[in-house]
């Protein structure tokens, strides 16, 4: 089993994105909204700073979670989001990562009606 993490830079990907991973097979995920560093130092600008024209103004960030059968799956999984999102080594399109786990509990397969590997 493999962890997938992906963060989405644009926030109105997060559908297509979900969307597109369903189509591909991927049938769970989790979401959170969160931020990055970068972001998170800008809202603590002095105040006389904080007035910028709205299309300057940066929106938070979605994280994704999934656990998958196997590496195969982790790579598909980073092809299906890149194909919403654009190449991830671009600006502003997110990060993608993935690790093997070796403890899982509590994530069933649909397939198999059981414990996944």
């Amino acid at each position: 089993m493999f962890m997938v993490l992906c963060v989405i830079d644009d926030p109105s990907n997060v559908d297509q994105v979900l969307e597109a991973l369903e189509a591909g097979g991927i049938t769970g995920a989790t979401l959170i909204e969160s931020t990055g560093l970068h972001r998170r130092q800008k809202k603590h600008i002095p105040l006389p700073y904080l007035y910028t024209r709205p299309e300057s103004v940066e929106t938070e960030n979605m994280t994704l979670f999934a656990i998958v059968p196997d590496r195969a799956c982790a790579e598909k999984c980073r092809a299906i989001i890149e194909g919403v999102v654009g190449d991830l080594n671009s600006p502003n399109t997110g990060i993608f990562a993935a690790w093997q786990l070796d403890i899982v509990k509590g994530v069933t397969s649909r397939d198999e009606g059981g414990a996944g590997e």
